[in-house]
Parts: structure tokens; C-alpha cells; sequence
């Protein structure tokens, strides 16, 4: 069976090496990058995760981020020395999929990275074998949708989509009309215990859909806001 690889790019040596033996002792195989443009050079497609610093000289790891996401929707993890929701936010603007703040522990970092690695490879399909069931597609208002993979068109054209966007996005077709929480769409897409600051990370993952699906962000006709209570995929969208 195959090796789910991990790409690590980091320019502090001890925590490259740290991190490399706790996810080699997990089974994982996984490559190094002391920089940027090392991280550019070393992805590809067979890599299912990346691992980013964000602060490293010359290419950093925002600027990698932004790189990374015009070839590629592989999930990014930020690792940051930095704290601050402002901070994270930009991470998360950039293509980020996850942030964790330095120092952290290195059962959090498994977590983040097994949970990340869950969804990529459920709504990847890599655990699936390739079904062209047209019934494997929900279509609502324009937009269709595969239930098994990341793959989305809105009228006809296909749209690239990160891992999260795609989750979002299928949850809420699937019970369109329904009116998520933040805390609804956190819980059940990042698979994780909710907080008030995740609210904000939640916002960010929705305005970036936003500009992906809407003709006009700024006045949506399918992600609806429904203010003090969330969020929903209005069905009678033309």
C-alpha cells in the first residue's frame, strides 16, 4: 500500500528533524525543504500534504502558499511562530487549510495532520475507485456537484476548489435551505471542537468560496447569510 507523503518546509533544521521522525514513526514518507523555493521544487503530484513555515527568509511561506495554490489544492498546513487571529486569518487568505502557532505539541501537530489528510483523501477519492455515475453528481441552481470527489462546475464550467471549499460547498447542497451555524460548518468540516475564535476562520473559507461560485461576491445568490444565525444555500438561487 501506498505511503501517504508529507512535503515539510522549514528552515529550522530541529524542527524539520522532529517533525520528520514523528510522522516517519507513523508511516508516513515523507520529503524536506529548508526553503520556498526548495518546497516549489520538491512538490509534485504525488505529495498528499505540505507542512509550511511561515516565516522564512526569502520565499515565505505566504508567498510559498500563494505558488503552491495556483498548480495545486494539496492541503497546507501553517506552522508559525506568530499567534494572533490577524495573523492566522492572512495565512488562511493566502490557501491555507490549517494554522498551528509555535511551539506546539507534537500529538496536536498529528492531529491536525491526520485530519487534514482524511479529508483530502475521502473527498479526493483517492481511497475510491473512479465512478462517472451520473448519479454521483447533485446539481442545484446551476452548480453540480460530485459527492465523492472534488470536482465542481457552475454552468458547465469547472471551478478548482480547495479541500475545505469543497466540504463547505457539498454540505451545504446537500441540505440546501438549511442554516448552518459557524459552528455547525467548523465542527462537521475541520472535524474539530469549536471556538469562538473560529468563527473568523470560518468567514474566510466562505468569502473565498464566495469568489469561486458568485457572480458577484459581494451579493450572493447561493451562500446566503442569515445574520445572527449563519449561513445557508438558498434554493431558489437563479
Amino acid at each position: 500500500m501506498k505511503k501517504e507523503q508529507v512535503l515539510i518546509v522549514e528552515d529550522d533544521a530541529d524542527i524539520r528533524d522532529g517533525v520528520r521522525i514523528l510522522l516517519e514513526s507513523e508511516g508516513y514518507a515523507v520529503m524536506e525543504a529548508e526553503d520556498g523555493r526548495q518546497g516549489l521544487y520538491c512538490l509534485n503530484d504525488e505529495v498528499d500534504l505540505v507542512i509550511l513555515d511561515v516565516m522564512m527568509p526569502g520565499m515565505s511561506g505566504l508567498r510559498t502558499c500563494e505558488e503552491i495554490r495556483k498548480i495545486s489544492n494539496v492541503p497546507i498546513l501553517f506552522l508559525t511562530a506568530k499567534a494572533q487571529e490577524s495573523d492566522k486569518l492572512i495565512g488562511l487568505m493566502a490557501g491555507g487549510d490549517d494554522y498551528l502557532a509555535k511551539p506546539f505539541s507534537y500529538a496536536e501537530l498529528l492531529g491536525r495532520v491526520k485530519a487534514l489528510l482524511r479529508r483530502y483523501n475521502v473527498y479526493r477519492g483517492r481511497s475510491c475507485e473512479w465512478d462517472e455515475n451520473e448519479n454521483s453528481y447533485l446539481t442545484l441552481s446551476g452548480i453540480k456537484i460530485h459527492e465523492k470527489f472534488n470536482e465542481v462546475y457552475i454552468d458547465g464550467v469547472m471551478k478548482d476548489m480547495s479541500d475545505i471549499e469543497y466540504h463547505i460547498l457539498l454540505l451545504m447542497m446537500q441540505h440546501a435551505g438549511k442554516i448552518f451555524s459557524a459552528q455547525n460548518l467548523y465542527e462537521s468540516v475541520w472535524q474539530e471542537p469549536y471556538f469562538y475564535s473560529c468563527n473568523s476562520t470560518v468567514m474566510v473559507h466562505i468569502r473565498k468560496l464566495r469568489v469561486k461560485i458568485e457572480d458577484d461576491p459581494k451579493n450572493p445568490k447561493y451562500i446566503k447569510t442569515v445574520w445572527g444565525k449563519g449561513y445557508k444555500f438558498d434554493t431558489d438561487s437563479k
